[in-house]
């Protein structure tokens, strides 16, 4: 269905579902390269890795959990860490004091009721101090290869653009796309997603004129949908690459762009 289309009829549920498949699809393709940002060896790495990256960046925490981990390697030793010398550690994520007291309440969580070991199911995971839904997904997702949607913020914000959903709450949310993409693909397009909305599919002015999603999408002509402004938009290592995936001439993309920094 093209954007014409979808604005002279009300589109069907199989019509959604067909255009959320295509558009997935095309994810795939646009981004390769799609995976968990944050840095991990193991399922507790993970966890403490996520409930840092609340209101900051992958890349500061990933720039953290080297020391951290290295001088509380255990989730016993999280939870008799010396308090002080945590904050210390975690200052750079900011919040330093919260993600302490969390931290520190997870790791003896988990040494208390589950024998220092990460839980594998959902319920037992939303059960941990600081682990939500969207916490629980990812740590089964890429921890335990269990498929789950990541409703983030990105995630969200994208759906609701594709028009895939009007809803707000994160479960409900889940729920509908839960529906519209195959299960086991669920993780990796949690991850194209997010990469999709932190590369191209920017919050205050997303690339139309050089999103590979453009024929599918919408929400198309959101931001600027001539080729030179569009490209100045893209970011990441790859932003050339989709640029050119897109029709459009890679060299108009600023080596800025390419190096531009880590969004949350």
């Amino acid at each position: 269905m093209t954007r014409t289309q979808a604005a002279a009829a009300p589109e069907t549920a199989l019509g959604l579902k067909r255009r959320a498949r295509r558009m997935a699809r095309a994810l795939a393709e646009a981004h390769p390269d799609a995976h968990c940002e944050l840095d991990h060896k193991d399922a507790l790495q993970l966890t403490v890795a996520t409930v840092l990256s609340a209101q900051t960046t992958d890349k500061k925490v990933n720039e953290v959990t080297p020391i951290l981990f290295a001088r509380y390697p255990t989730a016993a030793d999280l939870a008799g860490a010396d308090r002080e010398e945590m904050e210390a550690i975690l200052k750079p994520t900011g919040f330093f004091r919260a993600k302490t007291a969390s931290v520190m309440k997870l790791g003896q969580a988990i040494v208390e009721r589950f024998g220092g070991e990460v839980p594998r199911t959902m319920a037992e995971l939303v059960s941990l101090p600081g682990v939500g839904r969207k916490t629980a997904n990812v740590i089964l997702g890429n921890a335990f290869g269990v498929p789950g949607l990541t409703v983030d913020t990105h995630f969200q914000r994208l759906v609701q653009r594709f028009r895939w959903t009007a809803e707000t709450d994160p479960v409900k949310i889940e729920n509908v796309v839960a529906e519209l993409v195959e299960k086991r693909d669920w993780t990796m397009f949690s991850h194209r997603i997010i990469f999709h909305g932190r590369r191209v599919c920017h919050a205050k002015k997303p690339a139309c004129g050089a999103c590979t999603l453009a024929r599918l999408c919408p929400s198309y002509g959101l931001g600027p949908t001539e080729a030179a402004p569009a490209a100045k938009l893209l970011k990441g290592p790859r932003a050339r690459d989709l640029a050119a995936a897109a029709g459009v001439d890679p060299d108009l993309v600023p080596a800025a762009a390419v190096a531009a920094p880590d969004v949350p």
